[in-house]
């Protein structure tokens, strides 16, 4: 039967950082929002790849170099809350999916699509149906 413990783990991560990440008292972090979009563990569990999106982030340098010297604490947070052998060491990455994926709906926005009259919409609509009789 296959098990499905890093995925179960990789929640857990996820969750409790993101509750510790409000208690971050560093200016670098503390000044931007920042969610929690995936956690990947190696399956020693040694290592986790923490993927964010920032926003209202100014300087997205300064912002990983706040989380990298926060990454000891947040772990040593981790390891007292999570019942793990070993805990993974931090590593963050920033996520630019969210900030893509709202630049294209933009672009989709912004063009000029004639709308369909709901009559064409229906008669195509009508035209398309399988008659089996």
């Amino acid at each position: 039967m296959a098990s499905n413990r890093i995925g179960r783990t990789n929640d857990d991560i996820r969750r409790v950082l993101a509750n510790l990440l409000r208690n971050i008292k560093d200016p670098r972090v503390a000044k931007s929002m920042i969610s929690i979009t995936d956690v990947k563990t190696t399956s020693d569990l040694r290592y986790a790849q923490v993927f964010i999106s920032a926003l209202n982030a100014e300087n997205e340098k300064e912002l990983m170099k706040g989380l990298k010297s926060a990454s000891g604490y947040l772990r040593h947070e981790l390891g007292s809350i999570l019942d793990l052998r070993y805990t993974p060491e931090l590593q963050f990455h920033l996520d630019k999916s969210i900030e893509q994926g709202a630049h294209i709906s933009k672009i989709l926005n912004s063009l000029d699509i004639p709308k369909e009259d709901e009559e064409n919409g229906l008669s195509i609509a009508k035209d398309n149906v399988y008659d089996d009789r």
